[in-house]
């Protein structure tokens, strides 16, 4: 965890970046503490790698100032910056060994030889490639490749490490498995680090804090719990997890409908009468044991279509209100098993009101 005393090691202000008649970068702005570890996420095409440019310097921002560690970097080349950088195609120099793509950029430092293997040899044991030094990059895995290019980004003992896409050319179980592993690295070395990802779920695993953006803007920046548990706009609620979305009219601060049922929520703000978004997370839904009279948005539905997924079973519950949008759950196994719940039964299900969402009926942009 982050001492909540860490100074800002890195300053975006109001960075914009366009290429031509096309804006990649709108207004962003970010404070990333001193050994944080930020990951920014977001689709294809939403600005996160050229974010990640525009501070390394490969692409200069066209507006807005980069300050690091107290020093403004909005226009210096890359090579006076000071980082570290992996990417996703790895770009090791296939005729060096592992043991000289990870002493490349420690040879023009006035290091001496032996300082050079003794920093090279550390890094290659906390990669767990210590007996790998001498082979070519053909000659080891993509997994290991991509440890080689990590070791390389931190031979030079950079204040910043920027990783973009590192894990995506991989498997799934070896992504699983690297990125714990980058998360202890980069923890043991307390470097602050940004990453660049669209996968939600390697997000929310290993970052400190995560910069949701979208079209070139930031849509929201907390903790991955913060993140997922209150979205701050219909897209973010979109794109992190699994959502229910249905339209909805605020008929009191905090009661609305969808079709004809009522559904309590907490005040949100939005005037009475006005169209909203009404959602819900479909683990947010429950199958109370004993039903409490009164209690509110208790619905009497029915079972639809089920959808076995290992732990898990996705089920699309019946009721005239959600017509227009299936209302989708998601159930344990143990629970669906010792309820035997199966297609066509009754079900009575709970929406808790606290974990109802409301947002703007506007279409999110994108």
């Amino acid at each position: 965890m982050l001492d909540d005393e860490a100074r800002t090691f890195i300053e975006v202000r109001r960075v914009n970046k366009s290429f031509g008649d096309f804006t990649a970068l709108m207004d962003v702005s970010l404070e990333v503490s001193d050994g944080e570890f930020i990951c920014v996420l977001g689709p294809s095409g939403c600005g996160k790698t050229t974010l990640l440019r525009a501070i390394a310097g490969l692409d200069i921002q066209t507006s807005g100032v980069i300050i690091q560690a107290g020093r403004d970097i909005s226009n210096l080349p890359p090579e006076e910056r000071d980082f570290g950088i992996v990417f996703q195609s790895y770009a090791l120099f296939p005729n060096l060994t592992v043991h000289q793509n990870v002493a490349f950029g420690l040879e023009n430092r006035g290091m001496t030889r032996r300082e050079i293997n003794a920093r090279v040899n550390e890094l290659l044991s906390m990669v767990g490639l210590s007996d790998q030094g001498r082979k070519h990059p053909s000659q080891i895995s993509g997994g290991e490749q991509q440890r080689v290019a990590l070791a390389r980004a931190l031979a030079p003992k950079p204040g910043l490490l920027l990783l973009d896409e590192p894990l995506s050319a991989l498997d799934a179980k070896v992504r699983l498995h690297l990125r714990q592993e980058l998360k202890n690295i980069q923890a043991r070395l307390g470097v602050t680090s940004i990453m660049v990802t669209h996968d939600q779920e390697e997000a929310l695993s290993i970052a400190d804090r995560i910069v949701v953006m979208n079209v070139g803007a930031v849509e929201q920046i907390g903790t991955p719990q913060e993140i997922y548990d209150s979205p701050a706009t219909r897209f973010v609620a979109d794109f992190i997890g699994a959502m229910n979305f249905f339209d909805g009219i605020m008929v009191a601060p905090d009661q609305v409908r969808v079709g004809d049922l009522p559904l309590a929520c907490r005040a949100n703000g939005h005037r009475q009468g006005a169209s909203v978004t009404v959602a819900i997370r479909p683990e947010d839904i429950q199958l109370p044991d004993r039903i409490e009279p009164g209690a509110p948005n208790l619905i009497e539905a029915s079972v639809g279509d089920m959808e076995f997924l290992g732990s898990l079973v996705r089920t699309r519950l019946v009721h005239p209100a959600f017509a227009t949008a299936p209302l989708i759950a998601e159930l344990s196994q143990n629970l669906a098993r010792r309820r035997a719940i199966a297609p066509g039964q009754p079900l009575s299900v709970l929406l808790p009101p606290e974990l109802v969402r409301i947002f703007d009926a506007a279409v999110a942009r994108g």
